[in-house]
């Protein structure tokens, strides 16, 4: 085995290296596929959802800037007016992708999908892991294997588990669990695995290792993450799209959030399928084949990823090689780059992924999150990207630089409450403790904030409606009043939570900018809440600012609209309590936030459940006994 990754152990097929080709940010892509000529629909698509947001964020902005700067201007209020610009245009763009998105699928209704394709392909499932729960990742694979043996079996499917785990407990299961999966699998599915001896790279190098060593078997492969799941026609259907384009390097399913039982995680559940459908819809219309990519439940042309893909370190300002963390979106930029499109398949099935189930867990995530993101302002500039490509790279950056936006903009508006008269205030400078009744001035300040409420709200009032007019979502919420209800407390509960994800946002990307990183850890997937310690710990900055703003508005220092927010902050250790209660069965409907998916459970849902449950009882009776997983 010379001159090849050594492996802690390793159940694998023959090798077959596919090199991957090296790339420079600041050179032109080494290959480039010739693609067919792009539709003229797909740019008035673009000029549809893009037009109307700078248009209202132009209109909008001239407004506030009429009324702000009565009688002059002060650097503040030029601050203040300069931040809402930046702010508004994404959330108008938000807008605007649902609009365009419920076009989208009025038109296409009644069009018909290519699911079928002649010539068969060779797809390996890949599920790179890393001290993950064994119980769950191997009751999963079990689960996708099963569906996938149950439809037709036009392409040939391989599983691959790519272990990067380094805790010795965990290693061990794995082994266990490999044997009890591979003892069960359906006969005309090869099922494999391998676990390094180093986590090199960390994802990517775990995915760079198996293309260079056995990628060149393969036609494709759909990557999965630890907490993937995937129905067998969900498979199938990513398998049809990529062999009916012959341009498409890769497609990405919309997965739906699955598996939460905290009062948070239904939140994020409940967000994700009555809302997000509907901007999944649009942000496909409008990238077309020039989409993104998130790293899992997506099918990618093995060759076409080799070819341009690989990704070459960033050099950080103190001269260090630095890993692309999101490297995701980097990736699809230069499959992109190379010629391959990349596309969304939002209308599919089948495809999910678990969320986390406390307020701290999320933001523990997004501070991974956001530091990968911020990278991405680096490569803005690289050689050849397309200019959707940049966009959604510079959109990932905006959705955590929003939070500190967000945060200044109300902290000088705040201020500008006892130093202008153009603000929303009831309460004067020379007599803070007496109310000044509105004049026309602050009756337009209101506005302007009705405003900006009604376009942050309109994406989710539009597609719970949309999702509403479906009979069946009706039957199953017990009709409208109860599905209403269940909106109205989702709408609640988020903009009690809001202004805390807005502070912990606002931490992370002056942690990201300060250069502290964020170590990765596995997903904490079970429902674990946190002592009154550790949340106040965690949450003393929200509190803090919190105290301070209510202290403000009670001396008539800060205007009164600022109170919701003030409120949050000031409850946001008990709110974060809060987020880890588990919604049980014995709730009302409407308190439960439940979504289509749990109340008309998936096959594959109730088949994984089933699957976890088996594979810990097996893994707990497993004995202690040398494996049969060779080493290398």
């Amino acid at each position: 085995m010379d001159g090849v990754t050594p492996y802690c152990r390793a159940f694998m097929p023959a090798r077959a290296p596919l090199p991957m080709v090296k790339q420079d940010y600041r050179s032109p892509a080494p290959h480039r596929h010739k693609m067919a000529r792009q539709k003229d629909t797909d740019d008035l698509w673009r000029v549809a959802a893009f037009a109307p947001a700078l248009i209202l964020s132009a209109v909008f902005s001239i407004g506030i800037a009429r009324w702000m700067f009565q009688g002059g201007a002060t650097a503040l209020e030029v601050t203040v007016v300069a931040l809402v610009a930046l702010t508004f245009v994404w959330v108008s763009l938000s807008v605007s992708t649902v609009a365009i998105g419920l076009l989208r699928r009025a038109i296409q209704t009644n069009v018909a999908q290519r699911h079928g394709h002649v010539i068969p392909q060779s797809i390996a499932v890949v599920m790179p892991v890393f001290n993950e729960d064994p119980a769950a990742v191997f009751g999963n694979a079990a689960a996708m294997l099963d569906d996938l043996n149950r439809g037709p079996q036009r392409d040939r499917f391989t599983l691959f588990i790519l272990s990067d785990s380094n805790d010795p407990t965990v290693t061990e299961l794995e082994d266990h669990a490999f044997e009890i999966l591979r003892q069960r699998a359906p006969a005309n599915i090869a099922v494999h695995y391998r676990r390094r001896g180093q986590n090199t790279d960390k994802k990517v190098g775990n995915l760079t290792d198996w293309i260079e060593n056995w990628g060149a078997g393969y036609d494709a492969f759909i990557i999965l993450d630890a907490d993937s799941l995937m129905s067998g026609a969900a498979m199938r259907e990513l398998a049809s799209a990529l062999a009916n384009d012959p341009d498409a390097g890769l497609v990405q399913s919309i997965p739906k959030l699955i598996g939460a039982e905290t009062l948070f995680g239904r939140m994020q559940q409940f967000s994700n399928a009555v809302y997000g459908w509907l901007l999944a819809e649009g942000l496909s219309t409008w990238s077309q084949r020039e989409s993104n990519y998130w790293g899992h439940n997506a099918i990618v042309r093995t060759r076409a990823f080799a070819s341009s893909a690989h990704l070459p370190r960033l050099r950080s300002w103190r001269g260090r090689e630095k890993l692309v963390l999101s490297h995701d979106f980097v990736e699809a930029a230069m499959l992109r780059r190379s010629g391959w499109s990349v596309r969304f398949l939002p209308q599919s099935g089948g495809s999910y992924e678990e969320t986390p189930q406390t307020l701290i867990d999320y933001a523990l995530r997004d501070r991974r999150w956001c530091q990968g993101n911020l990278q991405h302002l680096r490569l803005l500039g690289a050689q050849g990207f397309h200019p959707l490509s940049r966009f959604h790279m510079l959109q990932g950056a905006v959705a955590f630089l929003l939070s500190p936006a967000w945060l200044a903009l109300i902290l000088i508006w705040a201020w500008l409450g006892t130093q202008s008269e153009a603000a929303v205030v009831y309460f004067s400078a020379t007599n803070p403790l007496y109310p000044v009744w509105p004049t026309l001035g602050s009756v337009d300040g209101t506005a302007f904030l009705a405003i900006i409420f009604t376009m942050l709200l309109l994406p989710k009032a539009a597609g719970a409606v949309a999702l509403a007019m479906h009979d069946r979502t009706r039957r199953d919420y017990g009709g409208w009043a109860s599905f209403a209800m269940t909106t109205g407390f989702e709408i609640i509960c988020a903009i009690l939570f809001a202004p805390i994800l807005m502070v912990q946002q606002s931490i992370a990307v002056g942690r990201a900018l300060l250069g502290h990183s964020s170590t990765w850890i596995p997903q904490n997937r079970v429902v674990k809440g946190h002592t009154w310690s550790e949340l106040l710990r965690f949450h003393w900055i929200e509190t803090l600012l919190g105290i301070v703003a209510v202290l403000g508005i009670g001396l008539g220092a800060i205007s009164p609209w600022l109170l919701p927010i003030a409120v949050s902050l000031v409850f946001a250790v008990p709110l974060s309590k809060l987020s880890a209660l588990p919604l049980g069965r014995a709730l009302p409907l409407p308190f439960r936030l439940e979504t289509p998916q749990s109340l008309r459970e998936p096959r594959i849902l109730r088949q994984a459940r089933s699957e976890r449950a088996q594979m810990l009882r097996r893994l707990k009776d497993a004995p202690q006994r040398p494996l049969a997983i060779a080493a290398e």
